[in-house]
């Protein structure tokens, strides 16, 4: 009989012990704040004409940006490898991130980004952005 008792005694001390887990964990996932950030979403579509170098010559001084460019937070890029057939020629995708809208209106018109751009222009048939706040 003692030893039922201590049974059910242990239990009860682990089941509340869950629950005040659990409610401590439940309390502070709901006071967390998600953090947010912008993200600025560059896609290329070359100029056929366009040269393996010259392609070449784009991916690194856009890599080279966040190195220049203080109010970059993260980049990152890559080529289209999807299977689907959808691209519509563009291959190349390019994700800045901001902490906010005022870092992204201090890189859009910095020299080093307009001379990027102006290294840009010659091979770009075009272009689609995209700026979105991160969920």
């Amino acid at each position: 009989m003692k030893n039922i008792f201590l049974l059910l005694f242990m239990c009860l001390c682990l089941t509340s012990y869950a629950n005040i887990s659990t409610n401590k964990n439940l309390k502070t996932s709901m006071t967390t704040v998600k953090y947010s950030v912008l993200r600025h979403v560059v896609i290329f579509k070359f100029k056929p004409e366009a040269t393996k170098q010259q392609i070449k010559t784009i991916e690194k001084a856009f890599s080279a940006l966040p190195s220049k460019i203080a109010q970059i937070m993260d980049y990152e890029w890559g080529l289209n490898n999807s299977p689907e057939g959808l691209s519509k020629g563009f291959t190349h995708c390019f994700f800045v991130t901001f902490k906010n809208e005022e870092d992204r209106a201090i890189y859009l018109p910095h020299p080093d980004h307009k001379a990027f751009v102006s290294l840009l222009t010659p091979v770009l048939e075009d272009v689609f952005v995209l700026d979105y706040w991160s969920n």
